[in-house]
């Protein structure tokens, strides 16, 4: 499920828009003293980053505007270290998972691999490059991602929490991408509360929690609001990412922007995948998930299991929980009436595409 489905329209976000194209001038330049092969990654890293929706800048404006900020040139640079956290993350998962394209494009590896292949190549050499490239270029993101926080004017202490929500953005969702490797490695499908704690550490923190609560601090919010924020942005995140998972299996194809069973081939680790493993049908379809000579035909049968057994719709109403469970941070009587109105319909937006 894209984070497009779930836009809110703060001010400001041509302001991020100009932070990102700044930034990129500034590295392109830098890049070219060195040779035009570096200054062609970055050309490649900047395309990897342009045209994305900027939900995660989306929720740092938000939440500072409505909270009282009024410097949006200054919170688009918070916007726009978030931006970038999110390229390098995407930039690396797809190493990990050894894709070599996203949305119909290739991507940085897939690039770099088809300039290997052009080169003379063989295939495996190709692919080392393209891979090579991508942690490259992902670490590149990274570690500028606090480069550009370095830009914002506040005071001292205030940069400080600043550095702090964006450092546990990065350790969350490496901490839970760590565990989705580990977990692959053991045959047994994990229990409901371990695949619910994968998702908070991989979608929630740096993409709900973090800009939220940046945006706030930035604002210069009171601590209980800044801490409903991060709980609402917690639930949130896990009521999206289970959606997410959800459609990964059963959205249709043209709107989510991939197959509808990699992840079954891949034998993703999901609250749907949780469920049915403890159920006797897991039997029927054990063998098949995760086999990555997996059919089209055998994935459809899949489904059919996933629709009897009660899997699919567990799973929905487990995301409506969560996001029930975000709005009651909403609710609390410390969060402005405009905040609440803002972030309300994300919560919404998640329940209705499973639906």
């Amino acid at each position: 499920m894209d984070m497009d489905t779930l836009l809110i329209e703060p001010a400001g976000l041509e302001q991020v828009e100009g932070a990102l194209l700044r930034f990129f001038e500034e590295s392109k330049n830098r890049a070219a003293k060195i040779g035009p092969g570096y200054h062609s990654l970055w050309e490649t890293l900047e395309r990897c980053t342009a045209g994305g929706k900027r939900f995660r800048p989306r929720m740092v404006m938000s939440a500072y505007q409505m909270l009282g900020g009024r410097d949006l040139g200054n919170a688009a640079e918070v916007g726009a270290a978030f931006e970038l956290l999110h390229t390098a993350l995407i930039v690396h998962d797809d190493v990990i998972d050894r894709d070599f394209i996203r949305r119909g494009v290739p991507n940085v590896s897939g690039r770099y691999r088809a300039i290997a292949e052009a080169a003379g190549a063989s295939p495996d050499e190709a692919r080392h490059v393209g891979f090579s490239a991508g942690v490259v270029a992902g670490d590149l993101a990274l570690s500028n991602a606090y480069r550009l926080l370095e830009r914002v004017e506040a005071a001292p202490a205030t940069k400080r929490r600043l550095g702090e929500i964006l450092d546990e953005a990065v350790f969350a969702a490496a901490a839970g991408e760590f565990l989705d490797i580990e977990t692959s490695l053991d045959p047994a499908m994990p229990p409901l509360e371990a695949i619910v704690h994968m998702a908070r550490l991989k979608t929630s923190v740096y993409s709900f929690e973090g800009p939220l609560q940046a945006g706030a601090v930035l604002a210069g919010a009171e601590e209980e609001v800044i801490v409903r924020l991060g709980d609402f942005g917690r639930d949130a995140g896990i009521a999206y990412q289970i959606a997410d998972d959800l459609l990964g299996v059963f959205g249709n194809e043209t709107r989510t922007g991939k197959t509808n069973w990699g992840d079954l081939r891949e034998g993703k680790r999901t609250a749907l995948m949780s469920y049915v493993s403890a159920r006797p049908e897991w039997d029927s379809i054990s063998s098949l998930v995760g086999r990555p000579s997996m059919s089209a035909a055998d994935a459809d049968y899949v489904r059919g299991i996933l629709v009897d057994s009660g899997a699919r719709d567990y799973s929905a109403h487990l995301a409506s929980e969560y996001a029930a469970r975000a709005r009651t941070h909403l609710d609390a009587g410390v969060m402005p009436p405009a905040l609440r109105a803002a972030l309300g319909p994300v919560v919404t937006a998640v329940v209705d595409r499973v639906r």
